[in-house]
């Protein structure tokens, strides 16, 4: 997510962390700040947009040559993209400075009781918290660091912290929980990076920090402890990447780097939705439970894989809520002249927040007097701020034109508000809604048992380079999967793919099937519905035809064996939540096609990552 830098040396600090910033561009941001420590004092400049508006602020109010400093480029979270949002933060004395890149769950009841005591808030963002907390640790006589790991045993979340201490000007200390940093460790200087590429100019050995760790670097040196205060190790290792690579993580395209990242980035969209009393809370909603009580019917308006996450979320707020729900491609809604009432929930999921359908949409939708709630991952985008509620995603930026982090994390937002919904309206018991909150938060891992079996798919890949068309199958919330990983291949290897329900193979599309034609089947977990046995019938019927079956099933179906000419096994999980599982494959399985094809998967020909004309 966001990009942070942190620097102690010989060097001037602004030039080193000015320039790690704008090699972190990439990852996308609304933000840009610096701070130096200049002789006792907090030197601080930061803007709102792109990099260039700092670096014009300070050419004109140019800012003192020292050696020690720390810099950050946001993604909104907490409060819109504004100049006090930006980071970083000043304790109430200005004695820190921090930056922080995650979410503090526990935010809102630190603030509540900092501002109980007389603290003024500058900002609306969970950061701000930290600083004061950071600064009143100081002032009981203990050192930074030592602060640091008294501040982070009390936080909640996710979460990367950097800070730096008027009083202490030669050093930096960081912490992190589920949250990226990497140290950087040079010859009379040292670096703090939210990843390599801040400063692979520098120096290419770099220390890997295990969960829940503080680090503080000096001139001369580096310290990691626990947040117990435990001494402890981080992970010496020398980085061979260039520049490029860097950004990446090491890998080759920023789409296979985000398909990756998918186990935190849904553990990102699953922060701080629990509050401590277990209720779901969703903080950016702002509709009231009685708007959500009133609510009669849901339409949900999106546009290419947003559009695939609202046909599962139909699926899972219609099992959940019992409320009738239509998806409905957003480019179509406004001309076929819907039927709105004001207890009609529109709900629009767009990852930019910009796209131009959608947009007028939802202009329409509110023409109609109905209420508006939008999935997002761009805090500050117009589709929020046109929106009566919003779910952010927390997905972080996803360079990538075809989208993966994005989807899963919409699924998520989609689940959430399908149990907020049953949460208030009644329809699932509190012990019901927490266990299968209990199951999404199983999810990240299981999604990292999907990533650990990449190369059997990269395999399955190239051993299809030669085929001219692909089809997909799937049934219930797998058939919005088998959707999605069509879209995938025809976005970046130029494939013919086709996506459909298998029930519908006998109504036409199985006259496609010839010999030797691959086909991707989703098979539902067993016992729901007998969907399992009907999926099998289905691929035994393709299967007769010569075609080529490629199963995912969950581990331990023995009984699709006879039927699966390649079984790729899938973590045992609800029908509702196997989305979150299945489509990962195919995504590998497309960015390793498309990559043996020789073709540029992260900006496919003649597409746009945001779609801003109807």
């Amino acid at each position: 997510m966001c990009g942070i830098v942190g620097y102690v040396g010989a060097k001037p600090a602004e030039g080193v962390v000015i320039e790690g910033l704008r090699r972190l561009e990439y990852r996308g941001y609304d933000s840009a700040g610096i701070a130096l420590v200049d002789g006792g004092s907090i030197v601080s400049d930061k803007r709102a947009g792109k990099l260039a508006n700092l670096e014009k602020a300070i050419a004109e109010s140019p800012l003192p040559q020292v050696t020690t400093g720390i810099g950050h480029t946001r993604w909104a979270t907490h409060g819109p993209p504004t100049d006090r949002n930006a980071h970083p933060h000043l304790g109430r004395t200005r004695r820190v400075a921090l930056v922080h890149n995650g979410i503090i769950e526990n935010f809102a009841e630190l603030r509540g009781r900092l501002e109980s005591e007389g603290v003024e808030m500058a900002s609306d963002t969970d950061t701000e918290v930290a600083a004061h907390l950071l600064e009143e640790q100081l002032e009981t006589g203990v050192d930074l660091t030592v602060a640091m790991q008294n501040v982070c045993r009390g936080l909640h979340g996710a979460f990367t912290l950097v800070a730096v201490d008027a009083h202490d000007p030669d050093r930096v200390v960081a912490a992190r929980r589920n949250s990226p940093l990497v140290v950087g460790i040079g010859e009379g200087e040292n670096f703090l990076g939210s990843d390599v590429a801040a400063f692979i100019e520098h120096t290419r050995e770099a220390m890997e920090l295990d969960q829940d760790q503080v680090v503080t670097i000096t001139r001369d040196g580096v310290s990691v402890s626990g947040f117990d205060g435990t001494p402890a190790e981080g992970r010496r290792y020398h980085v061979d990447w260039d520049l490029s690579a860097a950004e990446k993580d090491g890998h080759d395209w920023f789409m296979r780097k985000e398909i990756f990242e998918q186990p935190r980035a849904v553990a990102d969209s699953l922060l701080g939705r629990r509050g401590t009393d277990g209720l779901l809370q969703l903080d950016e909603m702002r509709l009231s439970d009685q708007d959500l009580r009133d609510v009669d019917k849901i339409i949900i308006i999106a546009a290419g894989t947003s559009f695939y996450a609202g046909m599962v979320a139909k699926y899972a707020i219609e099992h959940w809520c019992r409320i009738p729900v239509e998806v409905e491609l957003a480019s179509e809604f406004r001309y076929r002249d819907p039927i709105l009432t004001s207890d009609t929930l529109v709900v629009a999921i767009s990852q930019s927040g910009e796209t131009a359908d959608t947009l007028q949409a939802i202009r329409h939708a509110r023409e109609q007097r109905s209420k508006v709630l939008s999935i997002c991952n761009t805090n500050g985008s117009t589709i929020p701020r046109e929106s009566d509620g919003v779910i952010y995603t927390h997905a972080g930026p996803e360079i990538g034109v075809a989208s993966t982090k994005g989807f899963l994390t919409q699924l998520v937002a989609c689940y959430l508000l399908a149990l907020y919904l049953a949460q208030v309206k009644g329809t699932r018991y509190g012990d019901e809604i927490s266990q299968v909150m209990d199951q999404l938060d199983q999810m990240p891992a299981h999604i990292q048992t999907v990533l650990d079996k990449s190369e059997q798919v990269y395999g399955l890949a190239r051993d299809h380079v030669g085929s001219r068309s692909v089809l997909f199958l799937g049934r219930h919330a797998g058939y919005p999967v088998a959707l999605e990983g069509a879209l995938k291949l025809k976005e970046i290897a130029y494939l013919h793919a086709e996506g459909f329900a298998a029930g519908e193979l006998k109504h036409g599309p199985i006259a496609l099937v010839e010999e030797g034609l691959p086909i991707l089947c989703i098979v539902p977990p067993r016992g729901r519905d007998q969907l399992h046995d009907k999926m099998i019938s289905g691929i035994q019927e393709v299967r007769a035809r010569g075609a080529r079956t490629l199963c995912l099933a969950e581990e331990g179906d023995t009984a699709i064996e006879p039927y699966a000419d390649v079984l790729i096994t899938l973590p045992q999980v609800p029908v509702l939540l196997q989305p979150l599982v299945a489509v990962v494959p195919l995504q590998l399985f497309a960015c390793e096609l498309a990559t043996q094809l020789g073709h540029d998967v992260d900006q496919p020909r003649n597409l746009a990552k945001s779609v801003t004309v109807e």
